[in-house]
């Protein structure tokens, strides 16, 4: 890389390839930020792409007085709450269930949650920025602290991961957002009690254990061959079952049961299941035969959650969001 002051003079005079120079080393890092805010891969790819079109053209007036990474986030921060007041409830579009579904424990609000693939973790920094951080910036990526931060107000989810992600301090979290130090700790103890009430605390997955790797086995093995009741032996009992963009939520084994029995055919007839990571957990692309063909096709994405010995959660996803992760349309 070239001297950073030299970047900056070219890039100022119209280079856009020094330009370029400045972002990339925090491209990923405010790609994922953009993800946290957002919830969506899709949109925080947007998000991000508007933002260096704005950094690009601002910057004439940036000054020095904070880092070009500082400025970068403080731009796409404010792109990424434009973005959530002008989409906060966006229509979806979701292919139907197999089977008819059982009545739900509850309609979920998060409707637009997508998975983020490892490989765009990779370049994260190991660790937060600053001593306030309360989370290594590669842990607070799970799906449920993903989610948890989707039902928490635009400004509250700021702050909080402005804070306690990248670690600046209240008088810099202020300026970042443009509100008063009063205000950024305010919101900053309110998203913390939400997030305690959730029971989510930011880590993602750890290194999977020889146990959890059996327990995992298992379960692909008794969901493909359609045998619900051993399924829910692997199942915490206060177990999660998902569908994004599908509104339907089933919480517990009772209700977990009863939707599996719904769609037991589909299930059983899965052909592969290709492991696949996100957001620091395991998943897998389902695939099922086309006999006119005799290639598997994508139907679609599953990510688990492990606790404590058991599957915490069980999210699917539509099969677009497994292109997005690198899997195949098609295995031949």
């Amino acid at each position: 890389m070239g001297d950073l002051h030299e970047l900056l003079r070219a890039a100022r005079s119209g280079d856009r390839e020094a330009f370029d120079e400045l972002v990339e080393p925090h491209r990923t890092e405010l790609l994922v930020h953009c993800y946290r805010l957002l919830g969506s891969y899709e949109d925080a790819e947007d998000a991000l792409q508007e933002a260096l079109v704005a950094a690009w053209l601002g910057l004439p007036g940036f000054e020095g007085r904070s880092s070009i990474r500082t400025w970068l986030y403080r731009i796409t921060t404010h792109r990424c709450l434009n973005h959530v007041r002008a989409v906060a409830r966006r229509p979806q579009i979701a292919n139907p269930l197999p089977g008819s579904p059982p009545s739900p424990s509850s309609n979920g609000e998060v409707v637009w949650l997508q998975p983020i693939g490892d490989l765009d973790l990779v370049d994260l920094p190991e660790t937060a920025p600053g001593p306030e951080g309360r989370f290594e910036m590669k842990e607070a990526i799970s799906l449920a602290f993903i989610r948890a931060l989707q039902q928490l107000p635009a400004q509250q989810r700021a702050v909080l991961i402005v804070r306690d992600v990248l670690g600046y301090s209240a008088r810099e979290t202020a300026q970042l957002l443009a509100i008063s130090v009063d205000s950024a700790n305010g919101a900053l103890k309110r998203a913390r009690a939400r997030l305690k009430e959730e029971q989510v605390d930011g880590t993602r997955s750890r290194e999977v254990t020889g146990d959890e790797q059996r327990l995992v086995d298992t379960f692909v093995e008794r969901f493909t061959g359609g045998d619900v009741a051993g399924v829910v032996e692997l199942f915490d009992d206060e177990i999660w079952v998902r569908m994004p963009p599908l509104t339907l939520e089933y919480h517990g084994r009772e209700a977990a049961a009863s939707f599996l029995e719904a769609v037991r055919a589909h299930t059983a007839s899965l052909t592969s299941m290709v492991p696949v990571s996100c957001n620091g957990q395991l998943g897998w692309g389902e695939y099922v035969a086309d006999p006119s063909t005799g290639h598997e096709c994508l139907t679609g994405v599953l990510v688990l959650d492990l606790r404590k010995g058991a599957i915490a959660a069980l999210t699917h996803f539509e099969s677009s969001v497994g292109v997005k992760l690198g899997l195949p349309r098609m295995l031949a």
